[in-house]
């Protein structure tokens, strides 16, 4: 595999981003490529993925990019009073990589996923933009991120993301599941440990897609809020994309 640093500017937040890319590297492979869009958690950057797991060596077996751009501590989402980080998603990110890489730049050469924050975003994202992501997966996901009763005290960084009255908006991912049209919905993936703090938030709305009829893979399995869980199941997420992707894996070299 080979491994890229980008910095580059995001019309959308108006400022420079980073972003890492792990690129697949074979005389055998021209492409275009699949791309799966990895997203860090509130307290990481795009740098996380890469220093607290084996990332690089797990993709190695896939055709595929794995890109991990900055999401700040955004929730991936056009704050009410704030920079437009779904803008710069949607728009800059997967923009940028499009132009700049060999990827396959449809909704079936796409896949999203991410942990904590992230899985929060990447099933927003996912159920928001359809069009653009064949599957996507959530580790310990904040999937009631949007219905939490938020004390202005306390809370004042996510009420400027969020406004006072997110539950049952455009940020609300249960709403947004209800809404979301059947016929060209991801394919969904979410995964927790039994130990983790969010376990009852997962619990929720796998129930809640469970009654509203959307398929689904479901898991729970031992372990907390911590890279030792994420490392372990970003194997598994990488093998369901490849399959909605579409890839083989390939021999090791």
């Amino acid at each position: 595999m080979s491994f890229c640093q980008v910095n580059f500017f995001s019309p959308s937040l108006r400022k420079m981003m980073a972003m890492n890319i792990v690129l697949p590297e074979s005389a055998d492979l021209e492409g275009p490529f699949a791309v799966f869009y990895l997203l860090h958690g509130l307290s990481d950057d795009h740098s996380a993925w890469m220093r607290r797991t084996s990332i690089e060596r797990y993709a190695q077996d896939y055709p595929l990019l794995v890109v991990m751009p900055d999401g700040g501590r955004s929730f991936y989402t056009d704050a009410v009073e704030g920079p437009a980080y779904e803008s710069y998603m949607i728009r800059d990110v997967i923009g940028f990589v499009d132009r700049h890489f060999r990827t396959k730049a449809t909704r079936e050469g796409r896949a999203i996923g991410g942990l904590s924050m992230g899985g929060y975003g990447a099933l927003k994202l996912a159920l928001k933009h359809s069009d653009l992501f064949c599957s996507v997966n959530s580790h310990s996901g904040a999937p009631g991120f949007a219905r939490r009763n938020l004390d202005p005290e306390k809370d004042a960084e996510f009420l400027r993301i969020l406004g006072p009255n997110a539950a049952g908006g455009p940020e609300d991912i249960f709403a947004l599941a209800e809404r979301a049209e059947r016929s060209t919905l991801s394919t969904i993936r979410i995964d927790c440990g039994t130990e983790d703090f969010l376990l009852e938030d997962n619990r929720e709305f796998h129930a809640h897609l469970e009654r509203i009829g959307i398929p689904h893979e479901y898991e729970e399995h031992p372990g907390a809020h911590n890279w030792a869980y994420w490392d372990t199941h970003v194997r598994t997420a990488l093998e369901f994309h490849a399959r909605n992707l579409g890839l083989e894996k390939q021999p090791t070299p």
